[in-house]
């Protein structure tokens, strides 16, 4: 019997039965190619089986082949694949108006290209099975205990994989959801604001905070102050025109009406956030410090400009354009802790809680929608709970007991 030499091994140029040979040192070598479902892409499988006899050859090759071929689809046309795909419906969704703001449109890219596509792109989209998903979020999940991403961050990214998967079973009639039931990341201790750092000014440090904040920063002062005062979001504040066919701003009678949204570049998107509009009477006192804010602009393009609080173009502000400020401020001031412009929303919580306002009334004048979303974004300090814990005290009638000094 002559032998040659092969996919480096020394076989007998003669199958024995497909996809079998015979090993010169023994055995049997098993070799197929198969086409992968899930990219389309031919597979080799070859085993070197040195004590296995025929009859065991033969099987372990079937099995390996149905392996690989395990999920096929019965489905005719044109395959999708997930890159493909999922661009597809992004750029569907952009022509519907599904995602309006700049910063959607940069979050749904980022995504794509860096978290999603690199994983699942080559996959058939039908040929894409929940522990494909699984083994996605093992990866994530390393990234998130290494501290590289948060897992807040990770569930954004799962979302929008939700929406790509819902879709593609959707359009393409799929009889099964690889992404039904897939949990999300675990966030129980991830905290975002904690006791210490709850992102969030105490009333008795606002005032020092803006009487900083006029001194150093006086072209920021306004867009401050209304944000303490209404709780409205910095995205809500940059677009509020204060002039013009369709001015936000009513100077004679005071109302003020949030009905867009800006997030990035030179574009407002044409709804809030919550896609609620909301309108508010502010007293002659904010009016005064609004108008005192449009009457310190520098002639040119800020001047020109219809906007209450535009930039030095005469355009939107940066969404950064508080952070410096904001950070001088806090080391000026020596606060052992982190506020962001985010602190506007959340101050303004415990702000009108001091001062005993209504929580219908607090709502119906930062947007929150719900009871709920309204305690997330307030801060309950050590001594209104002393406080509180008095008041139930003394209402106990319980008989103070011990000594102090």
């Amino acid at each position: 019997m002559s032998w040659i030499k092969r996919w480096n091994r020394w076989i007998d140029p003669e199958e024995v039965v497909p996809g079998v040979w015979k090993r010169k040192e023994g055995g049997f070598v098993i070799r197929k190619r198969v086409t992968d479902p899930k990219t389309g892409k031919l597979v080799e499988v070859i085993k070197t089986l040195p004590d296995a006899c025929l009859a065991e050859a033969k099987t372990l090759l079937a099995e390996e082949v149905e392996r690989v071929r395990q999920g096929g689809t019965t489905m005719t046309g044109p395959r999708p694949r997930f890159g493909g795909f999922a661009v597809s419906l992004f750029e569907r969704k952009l022509a519907r108006g599904e995602i309006r703001s700049e910063k959607g449109k940069e979050k749904w890219c980022d995504i794509l290209k860096n978290h999603l596509v690199p994983f699942f792109g080559e996959f058939f989209v039908d040929q894409i099975r929940r522990a494909d998903v699984e083994a996605w979020k093992d990866k994530v999940a390393e990234q998130i205990e290494a501290k590289e991403y948060s897992p807040n961050t990770a569930n954004t990214w799962l979302a929008v994989l939700k929406v790509v998967m819902n879709a593609g079973v959707a359009e393409l009639e799929l009889d099964r959801n690889p992404i039904m039931g897939v949990s999300s990341f675990d966030t129980s201790t991830h905290r975002t604001y904690t006791r210490a750092q709850p992102n969030s000014l105490l009333p008795d440090e606002v005032p020092l905070f803006l009487t900083e904040m006029l001194e150093a920063y006086p072209q920021h002062y306004g867009m401050v102050v209304l944000g303490l005062v209404t709780g409205w979001r910095p995205s809500s504040l940059r677009p509020l025109r204060r002039r013009g066919p369709e001015a936000d701003i009513d100077w004679d009678t005071g109302t003020i009406e949030i009905r867009r949204s800006h997030t990035r570049k030179q574009k407002a998107m044409e709804k809030t956030k919550t896609g609620h509009d909301s309108i508010v009477t502010v007293p002659k006192e904010i009016l005064e410090t609004l108008r005192w804010h449009v009457d310190n602009l520098p002639e040119g393009p800020m001047r020109d400009s219809d906007l209450l609080f535009p930039s030095e173009k005469g355009g939107f502000r940066s969404p950064s354009v508080l952070d410096k400020p904001f950070r001088a401020v806090v080391r000026k001031l020596e606060l052992q802790k982190k506020i962001t412009p985010r602190a506007l929303r959340r101050s303004y919580n415990d702000l009108t809680r001091a001062a005993g306002i209504a929580d219908i009334v607090t709502r119906s004048i930062s947007g929150h929608q719900t009871e709920a979303m309204q305690r997330r974004y307030s801060t309950v300090a050590a001594n209104e709970q002393k406080e509180a814990i008095s008041k139930v005290f003394q209402i106990t009638g319980a008989r103070r007991t011990g000594t102090h000094g």
